[in-house]
């Protein structure tokens, strides 16, 4: 058996860490929710709940990987054997995220290697998205590509790879938002966008009784809680097997506090980035704010079209989102392989070879699902929506419920404590507790009955 991996200290595990948290999510799901649920209103509802309910969680997880040296499912199997099913439990949410996130990873570079290479005009025209999804070898190809580029990071290990390339990509994908952002605040009617976004305007709430407005902050508060749970990479393994590889001495809660400064920035960012531009070109219309899934990949391309110098801002602009990706995804392949690892004590180059055949023949699902296969449908679903809807609504909120019941009322929050403290003395012991035992499993259960009601 090799000897585990481990980072080479603070920054190394924070950069890691925050680069798996910053993903597609951050650059487009977050504006498109703020945009949607009153600008400054899920702002300020989101940092409240990332400072602490993300905290609770993201604690408990990097500290049991870091207890017990292992990833998820030996984590949970070592401190109480009833509880080992959690653990296979969040092995599974990254195995299914992988491969279809890896699809839309492989759409992200084929964006940019049309801005790159002059194509943005043909990539804002009606009809280009639709047509490259619907063909059969295109995609296919691109996401082999962006699958590969993530196992070769892998494969160097953890501190050679993941590490080395999160100094670089995270560094880097700050300054893009920042440049970007400046870039969309400078253009007519962008300020009437950044007093939406940043302001909380409770007069916007289209409300008259006192129900009402409690309804439409519950549902704000419900959005700005999904949004952050899936956001950090919670309650998929990820960052139960990071906290293994975390050294004794590195702070544990300065760590925490560090990755949230990275998410919340980057994801604030994309929303300065999108939403006064889409304001600059709307006016900022229900419509153009609600367009969802299709900012990115429609909305976008179009507003780049109308800028001067709208291919050199494309192209930087998509070069953030792929490293966005790059980010989370060699989270999600780094979880995979350490359950293969564990549990079956290979080698890494061959355990890293199994997750990527396995990746790709699985990605093949969501590829062919909107082209050769688009007539196949799993309870009403693409293959694509299934696997989101059945990670994201489904297993990540329940894994997230089981562990605080877990870390609450099996091990008991000392234990976590505990193992905060061998690296500094904490200074939100009681805050940690309260929310891992009361709070945090009554919202959890909240998301996951909205989810479901929702989607089905």
């Amino acid at each position: 058996m090799e000897k585990r991996s481990s980072f080479s200290g603070k920054i190394g595990f924070v950069l890691a860490a925050a680069g798996s948290a910053v993903g597609l999510g951050n650059i487009w799901r977050f504006p498109y929710l703020a945009a949607k649920y009153g600008g400054g209103i899920f702002l300020l509802v989101y940092i409240i709940l990332a400072l602490t309910f993300g905290y609770a969680l993201m604690t408990a997880e990097i500290a049991l990987g870091r207890k017990t040296g292992l990833s998820a499912i030996g984590a949970f199997k070592s401190l109480n054997k009833k509880f080992s099913f959690v653990g296979w439990l969040a092995a599974l949410v990254p195995v299914i995220i992988l491969p279809y996130y890896s699809v839309i990873g492989g759409w992200v570079m084929k964006y940019l290697y049309a801005f790159v290479t002059g194509g943005g005009t043909s990539a804002a025209a009606d009809g280009y998205f639709g047509g490259f999804i619907s063909a059969a070898g295109e995609p296919v190809l691109w996401f082999a590509i962006f699958l590969g580029i993530t196992a070769l990071v892998v494969l160097f290990g953890v501190e050679k790879g993941i590490e080395k390339v999160s100094k670089i990509m995270m560094p880097v994908l700050v300054v893009l938002s920042i440049g970007i952002a400046i870039y969309s605040l400078t253009m007519p009617g962008a300020m009437d966008g950044l007093k939406y976004y940043i302001l909380p305007d409770f007069t916007r709430l289209d409300a008259s009784t006192p129900l009402e407005y409690a309804q439409i902050l519950g549902k704000t508060a419900l959005a700005a809680m999904g949004q952050m749970f899936y956001s950090m990479s919670l309650a998929m393994g990820i960052m139960i097997t990071y906290g293994s590889y975390m050294k004794k001495d590195v702070n544990l809660e300065s760590s925490v506090k560090n990755i949230e400064i990275f998410d919340t920035g980057i994801a604030f960012l994309a929303g300065l980035m999108i939403i006064p531009a889409v304001f600059s070109f709307s006016g900022g219309t229900p419509e153009a704010l609600g367009a969802g899934p299709s900012l990115m990949f429609i909305t976008l391309p179009k507003v780049f079209e109308t800028m001067m110098g709208g291919q050199i801002i494309g192209a930087a602009f998509f070069v953030l989102v792929l490293f966005a990706a790059l980010t989370s995804s060699i989270s999600l392949f780094e979880t995979v392989l350490s359950f293969v690892c564990d549990k079956t004590k290979i080698g890494r180059k061959m355990a890293c070879l199994i997750v990527f055949v396995g990746s790709l023949l699985v990605g093949l699902l969501s590829c062919f699902g909107y082209s050769i296969w688009d007539s196949v449908l799993v309870f009403g679903y693409q293959f694509l929506d299934f696997f989101d809807f059945i990670s994201n609504s489904v297993l990540m909120p329940i894994v997230a419920f089981l562990t605080c019941v877990f870390v609450g009322y099996v091990i008991k929050p000392k234990a976590i404590t505990d193992e905060v403290e061998l690296s500094g003395k904490s200074k939100r012991r009681g805050v940690f507790t309260v929310m891992i035992k009361y709070v945090a499993p009554i919202f959890i259960v909240l998301i996951l009955i909205s989810s479901l009601f929702i989607s089905l």
